[in-house]
Parts: C-alpha cells; sequence; structure tokens
C-alpha cells in the first residue's frame, strides 16, 4: 500500500512539474494559476533545483530513497528543462553594436507614473539614442515634458498619447509615444477601452505614419493578469497579435506577459502575429525587465519590443543600472535595421 501511494505521489508530482514547466503543451500558458507561475520562470527552475537537493538528502534513509530519488530526478528534469528554455532565450546581452544612419532604437520603459521623472526618462532616452519610446503609464503632460528635455538636449521627438477617461486620475490610464521627426510625421487612431479596438482596462497607443517611409508604430501595455482581469488580459494578447498582421509594424511597451503567454499567437515562425520578438533574437529573452525588486537574471521578461520581418534586429540592451529611479520595471533598448 505504501509503494501503491509513494507511486501516486510521483505520478502527481511529475504531472504538476511538465503543467508549470511547459504549460504550452496542456494550452494552459493563459489560465489561471499556470500563467502566473511561469511568469516567474527562474525562480520555478531554482525551487526546481533546492527540491532536487533536498530530496537527495533525504534519500539517504533507505526506507524511502526510492520514492525520494524519484522526487529528486523530477525536479532536476523540470530545472534543466526551464534552465534550458531560458538559455535558448537569451541569458543578457550587454552592448548594442554603433548606431549608423540606417539604423533606428526603439526604447520602452513603464515608468509606473510619477514614480520616475521626466528629466531621468529623457536623459535616458537620449543616451540611448532612441528613434522611438514607448512609455506605459506616462501622461501626456510628462509625455510632452520628456520631448522638450530631449529636445532641449538635441534629440526633438514628437509626443503622441491615448488616454481612456475614468472618474481617477490613474496614470496607467495613460500610454505616451515619442517618434522622431526623422521617421516621418504620425497620427495616433482613436481608440476607446473594451478590445475592440484597443487593449481592455489600459490603453495602448496605435501611431500610423501620414507621411515618410516610417513603420506603425504600437506603444503597448496590456492589463496585468490578476485573477479578476484574466479575459481581459488573454483579450489584449489576441488583440495585440492583431495589430501585427502586416508588413511593417513595430511594437514596444509592457505586454505584462512572457513568451511562454504568446504560444500559438505567433504566424508561421513569429511569437506574435507577425512580429517577432527582438530580446530572443539578440541573446536577452531570458532577463527580467520586472520587478526591479528582483535582480535582472531572476525576474520576468514582460516588457517587449516586437517587429515583423520588415526589420532586423542587431543587438538589445535590458538597464538595470535604473533600477533605484522609481519605477517597477527596467527600460529595454533594441536596435533595428530595415531589410
Amino acid at each position: 500500500m505504501k509503494r501503491v501511494l509513494g507511486a501516486l505521489i510521483v505520478a502527481l508530482f511529475a504531472a504538476a512539474a511538465a503543467v508549470v514547466t511547459w504549460p504550452q503543451l496542456f494550452r494552459l500558458e493563459r489560465e489561471f494559476p499556470f500563467a502566473q507561475a511561469v511568469s516567474l520562470r527562474p525562480l520555478l527552475v531554482g525551487g526546481f533545483a533546492a527540491v532536487a537537493l533536498l530530496f537527495l538528502l533525504f534519500g539517504l534513509a533507505r526506507r524511502i530513497r526510492a520514492f525520494c530519488l524519484w522526487v529528486a530526478l523530477i525536479s532536476l528534469v523540470a530545472a534543466g528543462t526551464g534552465a534550458g528554455i531560458l538559455a535558448t532565450r537569451g541569458l543578457g546581452a550587454e552592448t548594442l553594436p554603433e548606431k549608423d544612419a540606417d539604423s533606428i532604437r526603439v526604447m520602452t520603459w513603464n515608468t509606473a507614473g510619477p514614480a520616475t521623472d521626466a528629466e531621468t526618462i529623457a536623459e535616458t532616452a537620449v543616451a540611448m539614442q532612441a528613434d522611438i519610446v514607448a512609455l506605459p503609464e506616462t501622461t501626456m503632460e510628462t509625455g510632452r515634458a520628456v520631448a522638450v528635455a530631449m529636445g532641449e538636449r538635441g534629440t526633438p521627438m514628437w509626443a503622441h498619447v491615448d488616454r481612456y477617461e475614468g472618474p481617477d486620475t490613474w496614470d496607467a490610464n495613460s500610454t505616451a509615444l515619442l517618434i522622431s521627426p526623422e521617421l516621418g510625421d504620425y497620427a495616433v487612431i482613436e481608440s476607446e477601452a473594451g478590445g475592440t479596438s484597443n487593449t481592455t482596462i489600459v490603453p495602448s497607443a496605435v501611431a500610423m505614419p501620414v507621411d515618410g517611409d516610417g513603420p506603425i508604430v504600437v506603444a503597448v501595455h496590456a492589463v496585468a493578469p490578476r485573477t479578476s482581469a484574466m479575459d481581459g488580459w488573454r483579450s489584449d494578447l489576441q488583440w495585440l497579435a492583431d495589430q501585427c498582421a502586416t508588413d511593417d509594424v513595430i511594437m514596444a511597451g509592457d505586454f505584462n506577459a512572457t513568451l511562454d503567454h504568446m504560444a500559438r499567437l505567433g504566424v508561421d515562425d513569429a511569437d506574435l502575429g507577425r512580429c517577432h520578438d527582438a530580446a530572443k533574437q539578440t541573446g536577452n529573452g531570458g532577463i527580467g525587465t520586472w520587478p526591479t525588486a528582483l535582480p535582472a537574471p531572476l525576474g520576468a521578461p514582460i516588457d517587449h519590443v516586437m517587429a515583423t520581418s520588415s526589420w532586423r534586429p542587431t543587438g538589445s540592451v535590458v538597464l538595470s543600472s535604473l533600477d533605484h529611479s522609481g519605477s517597477d520595471h527596467r527600460p529595454l533598448v533594441v536596435q533595428y535595421t530595415r531589410r
């Protein structure tokens, strides 16, 4: 009877380990609680490694050795699988190539509203030579202040915003987008909440080129996958995938989702719609952009810069030097060249 019970526990543990390590296999990557569990994959890897070590020690007792060794083996396989997934997505690239006349740089930073001041945002964007800056949780007033500060530093930008009207002044109701005049004139499409013409609860800004040969630019802010907002979160990811259906699109912002959550939302070999994740392509796909309370290698890569195949990423960097600037997100910067 004890052997049967032990075998049952081992089987259940193996099933649980498989589901949390690769929920895509069971089509559970956007379901509670598996979506939340897989968000912090590095912590899962560490947790399984710790369980393996613990049960190897327990296995020194002869009477429960077989049971403990099976649990340790399953944990090692789960930890190794998770670590392998992170390694294939990239565990850190710290430099960008030299920018030339054919390159553009895209920066995204969820500024957490007033937690990050306009001067810090502007200094960072100018230092990174950004041509497109996506700023979720940033008001029009702050966006304009950033554009003015960048202009004073020799980098003029046009400031756009999409805002949901509401009874409060929650800064997440606004998403600002800055675009260099060198990419041409842009206009933001009018939208409303609900998931039909925009993301559901917090806004994304869709900027269309009026003239020039710049891409369609989407400054992204999807709602977080809280238990009360799971339907909206899933709708947001599908809406974002639909925005990446044409040949010339760049999306950047806070997707509140890792690449695990985007499984089955890509077209052909793309990650989301027809867009490819630049951090994954350039060696940073496993580096966390949130929260800054955790070291970057242990965090969740939920901020992304993505583009269709018209653009080739040549480098990316997650900026950890600003972890104490106020926001709980790290900036992500990507350099592209047009194919």
